[in-house]
Parts: structure tokens; sequence; C-alpha cells
């Protein structure tokens, strides 16, 4: 899980990037893409694991994991369809719930699969 976060970290300052250098739509838009693909990937990825090893508040964990990628959604579907958007907004959101999610959210599940021999 901590390569994914790292990736996901990587795939958001990209996104950063791009918007920074002044990238068109179409650019940040694929950015954005791959971003909301891997997030979904990282997010079934450790819901599978907390639902086999049952760990405790993985439903709670799953919403927000639901609430995180509607954001991302809403967010990527105005940038898509030439809506204006702000995207510092976005960005700031990004940074927050991301780091949110991973250094206090995940963290909780850390020493529930280690002491059941999870790696």
């Amino acid at each position: 899980m901590d390569d994914q976060h790292g990736i996901l970290m990587d795939t958001m300052n990209e996104l950063r990037l791009a918007v920074v250098r002044g990238l068109g739509r179409e650019q940040v838009s694929e950015v954005l893409d791959r971003l909301i693909e891997f997030t979904r990937m990282h997010f079934s990825s450790e819901e599978k694991l907390m639902e086999q090893h049952f760990f405790p508040g993985w439903e709670e964990h799953r919403a927000e994991h639901q609430r995180i990628l509607a954001q991302i959604l809403q967010s990527a579907h105005r940038v898509q369809h030439g809506e204006q958007m702000q995207m510092r907004p976005l960005l700031c959101f990004l940074q927050e719930a991301y780091s949110e999610h991973i250094e206090s959210t995940d963290r909780e599940y850390g020493p529930w699969f280690n002491g059941r021999g999870v790696d």
C-alpha cells in the first residue's frame, strides 16, 4: 500500500505541475484521468484487503474512499466538459484529502495488518 500511496502522490504532483506550467485542458484532463484510474485501483485494493482480514471500520473507510472519489470525478467532469473551473481549489482539495487519508485514516490499518502477518 505504501508504494501505491507514493504513486498517488507522484500523480497528484504531476497534475499540479501540469496546471502550474499552463498546459491545456486536454493535457490536464489526461493526468486527471490517470489519477482517477489509479485512485480507483488503490481504493479497491485497500478495501479488499480490509474486508479479507476483517478490519474493523472498513465500511467507514470505504465511505471515505467514495467521498474522495466522488469529488475528484465531479471536478474531472467539469474540466473535461469545458466548464470554467478554478484548478487551485481542486489541487488544494486533493492535497488535503490524500494527505489526510494516507497520514491519518490509512495509518489505522497498518498495525492491524501487521499483527496478522500482512505486510
